[in-house]
C-alpha cells in the first residue's frame, strides 16, 4: 500500500506541474455557460467554432459589450458620446473595419498561482499562461480559422492548438475538418474542471478530425471522426487512436437546454479502450442566475475497474451587471478503487468592467479522500482580448 506522506509528495508534484504547465483558469474567450441566463444556448451565438471557446464573432464582440460589460455598453451612466460611440468591442477598437471578412483576437493571460499541500507550499509564482494571436476569415459559406502562441512549457515554441476549415452546405447543415476539440457536454471554461481533465477535452487535447453538424431552431447534431489526439500524432507517438464523438442538444426554451453526448477512443499502446457517456442540463431561471450540471459515466477494460464517473454542478449569479459569483462542486471516482476518488469545491469570481477586460479569482479545495489529502489552489488571472 502507498504511504500517506509518498502519496502526499507524489500528488503535490504532480499538482504543480500540472497547474504551472497549464494554468486553472477561465477566460472569456471560452464558451462560458453560465450565459446561458442571457438567452443564449448554443456557442455560435457568440464563437465561430460550434463547439465553443476561442475568437468571437463581431457580433459575439458586441454582445460582450452590450449584455455582459459593466461600463462598456452604450448609453451606460457617466460615458461621453464618443465612448458610446465608438466601437471598442472590435479587434484594435475596428482598426480593421467592421465589414472586414478577416477578424483577429490577441488572447493574453498573465496570471498568478498559489498552490499548498499541507505543511508547504508547492508553488507560488507570476507567470503568462497565454498569448496567442487568433484569427478567422469567413467568406460566403466558408469559415477558415486557427491560433497560434507561445507554448506555456518547454523552450517557448510557437504551437496551434486549434486550425480548421469550414463549410455551411445549407441552412441546417455544416462540414468542418482540421484541429479541434470534439464537441461534447457543456464545456465549461475551466479547462481542469473534472469533466474536461478528466475526460481529455483540456485546453491541449484537440483531436485532427471532421465534423459533421446539423442544427436546428431547437436542437444541434455534432458528429466527429478521426485518427486521435492531435499532439500525439504530430510527435509520432503511439497514443493516438481512433476517436470518435456524438453531442445532441435540445433546447427545450431560451434558458433551459438539455444536452446528450458520447466520446469513443480505441486502445494505445499506454491505455485502454474507453466509451464515455454524459448527460447534461442546464437551466437559468433568471438573467442573474445559471445551472448547470453534468454527470458521465467512463467503461473502460481497466484490471481495478472498468467504469469511472464524474458529476459536476455550476452555479453562477450576477450580484451586479459584469460581476459574478460561481460556485461548483464536483466529484470523480472509479468503482471498487477508493484511490481515485476525488472532490472538489470551487470558488470563483468574475469581472467584465469593460469589453476587452476580464478578472477572474478562484480558489480550489481538492479532497483526495485516500489518504485524507486537502490540496489549496488560489488563481487570479487578468484577461485581455484585443
Amino acid at each position: 500500500m502507498i504511504g500517506t506522506g509518498t502519496l502526499r509528495r507524489s500528488l503535490g508534484r504532480g499538482l504543480a506541474a500540472a497547474a504551472l504547465a497549464g494554468g486553472l483558469g477561465t477566460a472569456p474567450a471560452s464558451a462560458e455557460p453560465m450565459f446561458l441566463s442571457k438567452q443564449y444556448p448554443r456557442c455560435t451565438a457568440c464563437h465561430y467554432s460550434p463547439s465553443g471557446g476561442g475568437l468571437l464573432t463581431p457580433y459575439g464582440r458586441s454582445l460582450s459589450r452590450e449584455e455582459i460589460s459593466t461600463f462598456g455598453r452604450r448609453g451606460a451612466a457617466g460615458a461621453t458620446p464618443a465612448e458610446a460611440s465608438r466601437s471598442e468591442e472590435s479587434f484594435l477598437f475596428g482598426a480593421l473595419g467592421s465589414d472586414s471578412p478577416l477578424q483577429l483576437g490577441l488572447d493574453i493571460r498573465p496570471s498568478h498561482l498559489n498552490l499548498n499541500v499541507p505543511g508547504r507550499a508547492v508553488a507560488d509564482r507570476n507567470f503568462l499562461m497565454n498569448l496567442d494571436l487568433q484569427a478567422a476569415w469567413q467568406r460566403a459559406r466558408w469559415t477558415a480559422y486557427g491560433s497560434v502562441g507561445r507554448k506555456p512549457t518547454g523552450g517557448g515554441e510557437l504551437v496551434s492548438y486549434e486550425h480548421w476549415v469550414a463549410y455551411q452546405v445549407s441552412d441546417t447543415l455544416s462540414v468542418r475538418g482540421g484541429r479541434f476539440l470534439p464537441g461534447y457536454g457543456v464545456r465549461f471554461a475551466d479547462h481542469t474542471s473534472f469533466t474536461r481533465e478528466g475526460l481529455d477535452l483540456a485546453q491541449d487535447d484537440q483531436v485532427y478530425g471532421v465534423e459533421l453538424g446539423v442544427s436546428t431552431d431547437r436542437s444541434l447534431l455534432q458528429l466527429s471522426v478521426g485518427p486521435g489526439r492531435a499532439d500525439s500524432l504530430m510527435a509520432g507517438h503511439r497514443q493516438a487512436a481512433l476517436t470518435a464523438s456524438g453531442r445532441f442538444q435540445v433546447d427545450l426554451s431560451p434558458r433551459t437546454v438539455v444536452v446528450g453526448s458520447m466520446l469513443y477512443r480505441g486502445a494505445t499502446d499506454v491505455g485502454p479502450r474507453s466509451t464515455d457517456t454524459g448527460v447534461s442540463f442546464g437551466y437559468a431561471p433568471a438573467r442573474w442566475l445559471a445551472t448547470w450540471t453534468h454527470a458521465d459515466l467512463r467503461l473502460q477494460r481497466l484490471a481495478a475497474s472498468e467504469r469511472s464517473y464524474i458529476v459536476a454542478h455550476q452555479t453562477s449569479v450576477e450580484a451586479w451587471r459584469g460581476i459574478w459569483l460561481r460556485v461548483s462542486p464536483q466529484v470523480r471516482w472509479t468503482a471498487g478503487d477508493p484511490r481515485g476518488e476525488v472532490r472538489r469545491m470551487v470558488y470563483g469570481l468574475d469581472f467584465y468592467p469593460r469589453t476587452h477586460w476580464h478578472v477572474n479569482l478562484s480558489y480550489y479545495r481538492d479532497h483526495r479522500r485516500f489518504g485524507d489529502l486537502h490540496t489549496q489552489t488560489l488563481l487570479a488571472q487578468l484577461h485581455l482580448y484585443l
